[in-house]
């Protein structure tokens, strides 16, 4: 449990370093931007590892229902963290696409996956998401809305997030965890 929570702080201090410290990251230049991928992926590999070590300490189990709604909100995840980079109408309606799927993302995955590293992993990257929206919103109040979003964009959207989720069921599958009930 102690790499993942160590890959949790990290993670953590690499993506608000920004937030909390502006002008120590923009000293840092562009090297900065390598230097914060790097954090992030080493922390990225100490929360894999540390969730894998992890002794196995259920807390609930939710039933083969869950599995259904998990799939169900996890489509609205992929269409989430695509909004923010698409031409849809939806990218002007919300503030910050991606740390809402990221939230639905962790309710998605804790409603299927009830043990004690689960909570720690998820509910930790939750707690990170909702502090990066606190942050964004006390330094940028007010922003500018996206407002060339076009029926086009919305399905194209809609088609490559759904692209998108097969994959995730797939790599889901390859790595020997059927996403499916059944």
């Amino acid at each position: 449990m102690t790499l993942l929570i160590l890959g949790l702080l990290l993670w953590a201090a690499a993506h608000y370093f920004k937030r909390i410290a502006p002008d120590a990251r923009a000293k840092l230049g562009e090297p900065g931007k390598g230097l914060v991928a790097v954090v992030s992926i080493g922390a990225i590999v100490l929360m894999v590892l540390g969730y894998r070590a992890s002794e196995d300490v259920p807390l609930w189990d939710l039933g083969p229902a869950a599995i259904s709604a998990n799939n169900l909100i996890m489509v609205v995840v992929v269409i989430l963290f695509g909004v923010g980079q698409s031409k849809s109408r939806l990218r002007g309606r919300l503030r910050h696409p991606m740390l809402t799927g990221l939230l639905l993302w962790v309710v998605a995955h804790l409603m299927v996956n009830g043990d004690l590293s689960s909570v720690v992993l998820f509910g930790g990257l939750g707690l990170w998401a909702i502090g990066s929206m606190i942050l964004i919103n006390s330094a940028e109040p007010a922003p500018v809305p996206f407002v060339d979003g076009t029926l086009r964009g919305d399905v194209k959207l809609f088609a490559i997030s759904v692209v998108v989720f097969i994959v995730i069921a797939a790599l889901h599958t390859y790595l020997g965890r059927w996403p499916f009930p059944g």
